[in-house]
């Protein structure tokens, strides 16, 4: 089964620019073969077939279709800068309010299933009790929540006569492995993936069509999608890791960027860029939004707390001050690091896409359980190079991987290249390796880290702290992406 084929167009005639593509929706008028989806990535060698597959290209091209809709923008017309916050009024369509309702729904599960006050060294058992509840109920929500045409895809009736998937089967795997994991305890961002997928899937088949045949600016329902949908999702998740403890998932620990969330770190960092004005004018590579917070004040606790309600990098910040105590240079030494570019959040921002594309899809421990249906296949791209910058299993990209077979399958390049973050993903990749920090600040691990002066010696300063090994040992790390 052929996945959407990859968008095309022609040049804007007021700009001769190439439109930028988007995630393709599959047509009403062809039959589809839904299927169970099912675990693909099993060592190190499935990680780098992965970045040849139709999957890792709808996937890129979904978030970077995303990212691009916060873009602060002035319109043709029109001299102001409008700048989309989590405040800003929007009309979302009525698939996004369902899907408020849908999260509303599962939050309030929560309150059926209190914590458990048995003594415990990790995650709270209960929320295994409240997870079980969501698979039990979830084909019920989805249905009451989705639109009948996206659940009901493909099919000549509303019921179905034998047990073959429906866009059901698969809709709701991806939604119900957004929420952790209950045999482990934990929530990270692979698991933050599969409700991106979940969003890909509802994309794909038709479940914003009408509502972006009626936006009334391009990025519309892109955006009630990030803030109307996204945010709810992250504040639902925020909720489940304060009541149950939820442990980190597949964390570098204090070397992460966050123990649990990428995404609110590249959407809030884009809603500060530099303003664009054309729908094809590529993403500010530097620069910020006039008037924006400069990335050093997400050290200040005050100006955390102001900006939270609005941006979502300030609101992801603001949980971390919420659940760790300490010097934040210390607790949180990343990103610390990004706060000293002098570049502008639009430097931030084409940084975080490629260390998520490192961190996130190019790393076994999270990538391992993400599953492949008929919706994220695992078929090549027919646009993947041969050969052509693949990751070998031996960089540290993949050092932390079960190794298995050969390496040097070639990366899909386009949906970064196209984007205007600069540079493709493998070659984005194959320089951070021995990159240095934000604003060419060492990483860091380094002796010379941003450390505070003042800061405290011996056991508290950074650069008392034993670098990750960047050989093959099993604690290595990228090292942050922003210098070019």
């Amino acid at each position: 089964m052929n996945a959407p084929p990859r968008p095309t167009g022609h040049p804007s005639a007021a700009t001769g620019i190439q439109p930028l593509p988007k995630l393709a929706v599959l047509p009403t008028s062809e039959t589809h073969e839904f299927l169970t989806p099912v675990k693909k990535i099993n060592d190190g060698a499935d990680v780098e077939r992965f970045h040849t597959t139709k999957a890792y290209r709808d996937i890129c091209t979904f978030i970077l279709q995303l990212n691009r809709s916060l873009c602060p923008r002035i319109f043709e017309g029109d001299k102001k800068v409008h700048v989309f916050s989590l405040k800003t009024p929007r009309q979302d369509p009525e698939v996004v309010k369902g899907l408020q309702s849908l999260l509303s729904r599962v939050e309030a599960i929560i309150d059926e299933v209190p914590p458990s006050t048995a003594p415990r060294r990790f995650g709270n058992a209960s929320f295994r009790t409240w997870h079980q509840m969501v698979e039990q109920r979830v084909d019920d929500l989805l249905k009451e929540h989705l639109p009948e045409s996206v659940i009901n895809y493909g099919n000549s009736s509303t019921t179905t006569e034998d047990n073959s998937p429906t866009a059901l089967t698969e809709l709701k795997e991806y939604f119900i492995g957004s929420f952790g994991s209950p045999s482990r305890l934990d929530y990270g961002t692979g698991h933050e993936l599969s409700f991106v997928a979940f969003l890909g899937c509802l994309w794909k088949l038709g479940a914003f069509v009408n509502a972006t045949t009626e936006a009334r600016r391009p990025g519309d329902v892109e955006r009630s999608i990030v803030l109307g949908v996204i945010q709810p999702y992250l504040s639902v998740i925020r909720r489940l890791i304060l009541t149950y403890t939820l442990e980190p998932a597949g964390s570098h620990g204090v070397w992460g960027l966050d123990d649990h969330s990428f995404l609110p770190y590249i959407f809030g960092s884009a809603q500060l860029t530099r303003p664009i004005r054309s729908s094809d004018e590529p993403m500010p590579l530097e620069g910020s939004c006039p008037g924006a917070p400069q990335p050093k004040q997400i050290v200040n606790a005050d100006m955390v707390d102001h900006y939270r309600s609005e941006n979502m990098y300030f609101s992801a910040i603001g949980f971390i001050n919420d659940v760790k105590k300490g010097p934040f240079w210390e607790h949180s030494p990343t990103l610390f690091d990004i706060s000293g570019i002098k570049d502008g959040w639009g430097k931030i921002n084409k940084g975080m896409i490629k260390m998520f594309n490192a961190e996130v899809l190019g790393k076994f421990p999270v990538v391992q359980h993400f599953v492949f249906g008929s919706l994220f296949v695992w078929e090549r791209d027919p646009d993947a190079p041969d050969g052509v910058g693949g990751v070998s299993a031996s960089t540290v990209h993949t050092v932390s991987q079960p190794a298995a077979g050969s390496g040097g399958v070639g990366v899909t390049t386009a949906p970064f290249a196209n984007s205007g973050v600069g540079g493709s993903v493998s070659a984005g990749m194959a320089g951070m390796a021995g990159a240095r920090g934000p604003g060419g600040l060492p990483p860091p691990w380094s002796s010379t880290s941003r450390v505070p002066m003042g800061g405290p010696a011996g056991a508290g300063s950074l650069g008392q702290m034993p670098p990750p090994s960047l050989s093959g040992g099993p604690q290595s790390i990228t090292r942050a992406p922003w210098a070019k």
